[in-house]
């Protein structure tokens, strides 16, 4: 029998929610059938090294690693034509926001860049009988990928994310198939593009639990616990999407209420000087701990009391699926897709999104151990891996 051709591309396997996500996915495939090849705009990230070895990783182009590189910096090397084309990008972006008298978000930037480059770049080795772009504007997969179903995700709320409509619709029409990782996702996107309804689907985050499991049994000896204290944990980028800037202030409310926590910050990215300067407005430098950037951060998730998740926005946040996994009691603010997350009180606790009202659902949460107790137990009874959701990405493909 003729194994079937699927091409997955990616930026690269830097630690991350969607990264994490297309780990699940590639764990979860079936190598008997499937011929599965992997093409990384970058050959870095922490995740590398947890591919599955039946992963064919495609050599890489050294042009597709000019998306995020600093402009400066490619303008003093020999690919000087791409930094030139990245600023037409943004100069192209700032007249086209002019014009529009519209702000336009980090997509559209995306979008400017990407598109940009696209006549720099060189085809993808391979013919397939599916091509997916799992994470970004998928151009890439449009222009660059011979493929007889191209399908694009989308990981977010995309009613955030600010982009340009027309050359988001000039692409999606000539897709098979738009993904998003939760119903909410999918009904925000189609708000804004309501034409491809009989494009837009869910699938949602496929997760191991085998692998999970087995990470979590790592030794750590950077989260301490003193006699009586309450560990919290929260885990994502060091983004707005995250809010890690309030957290601080949330903590220190919690405090106030007479509880005694410590709560541990996992991740990285450009918000990490706001947070830390936070931290000190809010006197919270015993209190709140930024670890960084972990690339197993499942013993943490296993050591801590409560895993919380107070953003201002998520599409379906994969660190939670993974506490949950672990059995944790969850809470999480009440973004517009929480609904989707979690069952409110069942296998988790949906918090107001304002810092006093998160400290005292927090707080309430924390009080009440038979509460916390009965969470966990109904996180053990369930299946949050969402293994039976690759049948979804077979049917692409029949």
């Amino acid at each position: 029998m003729n194994k079937k051709k699927i091409l997955f591309i990616m930026p690269s396997m830097f630690i991350g929610g969607a990264e994490r996500s297309l780990l699940g996915v590639l764990d979860t495939l079936d190598y008997e059938k499937y011929d599965v090849s992997l093409f990384l705009y970058r050959h870095e990230g922490e995740f590398l090294s947890y591919l599955p070895f039946k992963v064919k990783v495609l050599p890489r182009i050294k042009e597709y690693s000019t998306f995020d590189v600093p402009i400066k910096s490619l303008l003093r090397s020999r690919l000087w034509r791409f930094g030139l084309v990245r600023i037409k990008g943004k100069v192209c972006l700032k007249v086209r926001s002019c014009i529009d008298k519209n702000n336009y978000g980090v997509w559209a930037s995306m979008q400017y860049i990407s598109r940009s480059l696209q006549h720099l770049l060189p085809k993808i080795p391979g013919n397939y009988d599916m091509a997916i772009s799992f994470l970004g504007i998928p151009d890439v997969l449009l222009n660059k990928v011979d493929a007889k179903v191209k399908v694009s995700w989308n990981h977010t709320d995309y009613s955030i994310l600010g982009p340009d409509k027309r050359y988001d619709r000039e692409i999606y029409s000539k897709l098979n198939a738009i993904v998003s990782v939760s119903k909410p996702c999918t009904e925000q996107f189609l708000k804004i593009y309501p034409e491809f309804e009989d494009k837009a689907i869910t699938i949602q985050n496929i997760l191991s639990k085998d692998l999970l499991y087995r990470q979590a049994k790592e030794k750590i000896d950077d989260m301490s616990r003193k006699k009586d204290e309450i560990i919290l944990l929260s885990i994502g980028r060091y983004s707005n999407a995250k809010n890690f800037d309030n957290v601080p202030f949330i903590c220190k409310l919690i405090k106030e209420k007479g509880i005694n926590v410590k709560w541990y910050l996992i991740g990285y990215g450009g918000d990490e000087p706001l947070i830390r300067r936070k931290i000190e407005e809010a006197d919270m430098q015993d209190y709140v701990i930024i670890l960084g950037k972990k690339e197993n951060p499942y013993p943490y998730i296993k050591a801590c009391d409560i895993y919380i998740q107070p953003s201002r926005y998520e599409g379906r946040c994969v660190s939670v699926i993974e506490a949950q996994i672990l059995n944790k009691p969850v809470v999480i603010t009440n973004y517009a897709t929480s609904g989707s997350q979690l069952e409110d009180g069942v296998d988790g606790v949906i918090v107001p999104m304002d810092n006093e009202g998160c400290a005292a659902g927090i707080a309430e949460l924390l009080k009440d151990p038979d509460r916390m107790k009965r969470l966990s137990e109904n996180c053990s009874k369930r299946d949050y891996t969402n293994a039976q959701e690759i049948n979804r990405i077979y049917q692409f493909i029949l």
